[in-house]
């Protein structure tokens, strides 16, 4: 059977490229969008392997950068980090035993991405999927398992003290369950989250408001935004530890040489750019593991909405606008 030599990809459209007709805009609100376009199967670097994409993860940072563009993409670059598939080539410098490997995987936004049916990936930046695992679950998973994994890293472990998390989207779901795996005492800063919720994810108090907070935290976690996480550093406890998932705290909350808190911020994608094989194999290990948690059933993910391939541009409104988990089917 003749190698494919093309595929379909969803590719990046600047201003430029956009018909007049489609942009009622100013000049100061510039057009970002994505259109349907052939593209060559792409060529592998000697430390790339090839996967044929079976479905493709949706996730914030995607809507984002194509309406923001702060990369300046050009026309036709393909986004998206997440996807999950079949291991079809390899490079000269990869085992070639990987081939049929089902695989999950998070690349870096400066490349082309997942937006498409085959996706170049770097050895040692995948992972393999447990077996009987769907396509659809698993690129659901990278971006917000590996956060959430990268968080619960930050702090040492100490069975028994009590955390903070704030903001319960798809990270921080994940990242409660970790942290209750560890031992400590999770409570949540939610106006949505339900008490079967809370017992089905190992939580234990549930507070709608700040102002309700009436504890001190060994550490706490937002994902909200910068000014969030500093609000919560009045609740920590000396030698505490603040995780901001969304930004980073600029400047420290208190006084040189009084409570002495740590301040940590979580960076998924900038591993790509500053992390060594060393850091990449730990976090795909760590990975690994947690996806055979959840084919366990022992981590709870809500699953994924899913649509067509045809219909990405949909999923990344819902995504926006609904805040669900979309999943495209590629094939």
């Amino acid at each position: 059977m003749p190698q494919q030599t093309t595929q379909q990809a969803w590719g990046y459209q600047t201003q430029q490229s956009i018909p007049r007709s489609a942009t009622p805009q100013s000049v100061d609100q510039p057009v970002y969008s994505i259109v349907q376009i052939t593209l060559p199967r792409p060529e592998l670097a000697p430390d790339e392997v090839l996967v044929e994409n079976q479905a493709i993860g949706i996730n914030p940072v995607d809507w984002k950068f194509i309406q923001a563009n702060p990369l300046n993409w050009p026309a036709r670059h393909i986004p998206g980090v997440d996807g999950a598939g079949i291991v079809v080539a390899v490079g000269s410098l990869v085992d070639a035993a990987l081939m049929g490997q089902a695989v999950a995987y998070h690349t870096a936004l400066k490349r082309n991405g997942s937006f498409a049916q085959f996706t170049a990936v770097k050895m040692h930046r995948f992972m393999r999927l447990p077996h009987k695992m769907s396509a659809s679950l698993a690129a659901a998973l990278p971006c917000p398992m590996l956060t959430a994994w990268q968080a619960a890293e930050k702090i040492p472990v100490k069975s028994g003290a009590r955390v903070l998390v704030a903001g319960l989207g798809a990270v921080n779901k994940i990242l409660v369950q970790l942290l209750a795996q560890r031992g400590f005492v999770v409570d949540v800063l939610s106006r949505s989250m339900s008490e079967s919720q809370a017992q089905m994810l190992g939580i234990h108090q549930i507070y709608r408001q700040l102002s309700a907070v009436d504890a001190t935290y060994f550490a706490a976690f937002d994902a909200v935004g910068p000014q969030s996480a500093a609000q919560l550093v009045p609740f920590l406890q000396a030698n505490g530890h603040i995780v901001c998932i969304q930004g980073r705290i600029e400047q420290p909350v208190d006084a040189p040489f009084t409570r002495t808190i740590s301040y940590h911020e979580i960076a998924l994608g900038a591993l790509h750019d500053f992390g060594e094989q060393a850091a990449w194999q730990t976090l795909m290990l760590a990975g690994e593991a947690l996806l055979e948690q959840v084919a366990k059933q022992t981590l709870h993910i809500t699953p994924p909405h899913c649509v067509e391939f045809s219909q990405l541009p949909r999923a990344l409104a819902l995504s926006e606008q609904r805040k669900e988990k979309m999943v495209v089917l590629a094939n």
